[in-house]
């Protein structure tokens, strides 16, 4: 199923590479991190069937509205990523909330920011609708991003009592 849902992403033309690049981004400054414990730490989050069934679910959305297999006002309503549906955001919070707190505001953020691959989604080129999976991309980005930030609070916490 993972590497399913992986391919799902790559064929919508985002990379795990383009996920580990917001991560490395966001903790750098804070943590001793590299591009491969990144890129680790991403592929551990998509590893959740709880993750893998929120981006299933989210880009086959995408892919119905693309080819207007939903009905309106919902088809316009995605097609146009407008701002107050909300609903995309919802599906995403449902992998932040595997990762606690820092998953959650580090979501905010991202989904503010746009960084990296995320602004070419919010552009929506080619005719590509990408509500949901700008919003899923973040997420997987922020629940990273707290999973490193407990694995290395976790390591010090150790490494003191030693």
């Amino acid at each position: 199923m993972k590497k399913h849902v992986i391919d799902m992403i790559e064929k919508r033309g985002v990379s795990l590479t383009d996920i580990a690049e917001i991560v490395y981004e966001l903790q750098k400054g804070y943590l001793p991190v590299t591009m491969d414990i990144c890129l680790d730490v991403v592929d551990s989050v998509l590893e959740k069937r709880e993750v893998q069934n929120a981006v299933l679910t989210g880009i086959a959305l995408d892919i119905a509205a693309e080819k207007r297999e939903i009905e309106e006002p919902l088809l316009s309503i995605l097609l146009a990523d407008e701002p107050l549906y909300g609903v995309d955001e919802i599906l995403a919070l449902s992998i932040t909330n595997i990762y606690g707190s820092i998953a959650f505001t580090n979501f905010g953020y991202i989904d503010k920011l746009k960084p990296g691959v995320l602004s070419r989604l919010n552009r929506h080129k080619n005719e590509q609708c990408n509500t949901f999976l700008d919003d899923l991309v973040a997420a997987v980005a922020s629940a990273a991003c707290s999973k490193l930030a407990h694995s290395f609070e976790k390591k010090e916490r150790t490494q003191d009592i030693d």
